[in-house]
């Protein structure tokens, strides 16, 4: 059985473009999924990336071409500009973490944040917001007291593994096999090499 690697922060447009394709590769293959949100901020410092701030102008104007593309792609509801973006993405970190202990459906939950975030105009970082969306996907939204220092100390580790494994974006996909994917427009590829075909 194949299982997969799920390297994402929860403030990021292309992870949320993936919608639920992760979950329903994984089903169909029989494969695992483990969701490990990452400080991307250090991420990126360790891997040449540069905050969306720091980008050349000419690179941010392409990205709002290619989230307009995407957009209309995937027929799913995104605001270019959402009213809470930049955030924090820690706190909606430590949540998925402690709901990922808990058992249940993750994949659920990280959807609910990146959602809130695209398509709601809701600050995630907000403890009302973080409830809200562990109720929606079925936790306890006592989860967003619970383990934080726990929740910290693994978002750390996530941090550094991810980087230690060379990836350098969100979302980013590691398979047991080795192979990487980065990008919600590769998940077709991370389809392919779970059916044997790259």
């Amino acid at each position: 059985m194949a299982h997969i690697d799920y390297y994402f922060v929860t403030i990021s447009p292309w992870a949320y473009l993936a919608g639920n394709r992760l979950e329903e590769i994984a089903a169909r293959h029989g494969a695992t999924v483990t969701y490990k949100p990452v400080d991307l901020g250090k991420v990126f410092a360790a891997t040449g990336g540069l905050p969306l701030n720091q980008r050349p102008e000419a690179r941010r104007a392409y990205r709002l071409q290619e989230l307009a593309r995407a957009r209309a792609k995937t027929g799913l509801p995104l605001t270019i500009h959402p009213a809470h973006f930049p955030t924090n993405p820690a706190p909606s970190a430590y949540a998925i973490i402690a709901a990922q202990a808990a058992g249940g459906e993750t994949g659920k939950l990280v959807q609910s944040f990146l959602a809130a975030c695209w398509a709601e105009d809701r600050d995630i970082a907000e403890d009302a917001v973080i409830r809200d969306c562990l109720a929606a996907a079925g936790f306890d939204p006592a989860l967003a007291d619970s383990g934080l220092l726990a929740g910290a100390e693994t978002y750390a580790a996530n941090t550094e593994e991810a980087i230690a494994r060379g990836v350098f974006g969100s979302p980013f996909y590691v398979v047991d096999t080795g192979q990487m994917f980065w990008g919600q427009d590769r998940l077709d590829d991370l389809d392919a090499h779970l059916a044997g075909r790259l």
